[in-house]
């Protein structure tokens, strides 16, 4: 069996992202998001990023959690 991590660094690679702390901190620094943004319509996202969100989502995956952490930090950046 395999075992998957599910985190906010893990996340940012599926999103072919840099998952190093400091390139996560500036991500979120850099792409913040108002109370009105949402977080799937966001246009720092590719369209294959915008889809893998919207799926894991939708179909509450393993990554639900973490997405929900990320809209959250965007808002806060």
């Amino acid at each position: 069996m395999e075992v998957f991590e599910h985190d906010l660094e893990h996340l940012f690679q599926q999103l072919g992202l840099s998952s190093d702390a400091a390139d996560i901190r500036k991500f979120i620094e850099e792409h913040g998001l108002s109370d009105d943004d949402n977080l799937l319509t966001a246009t720092f996202w590719t369209t294959s990023q915008r889809q893998f969100l919207d799926e894991a989502k939708s179909q509450d995956a393993d990554w639900a959690e973490q997405i929900d952490i990320l809209d959250t930090l965007l808002r806060k950046g």
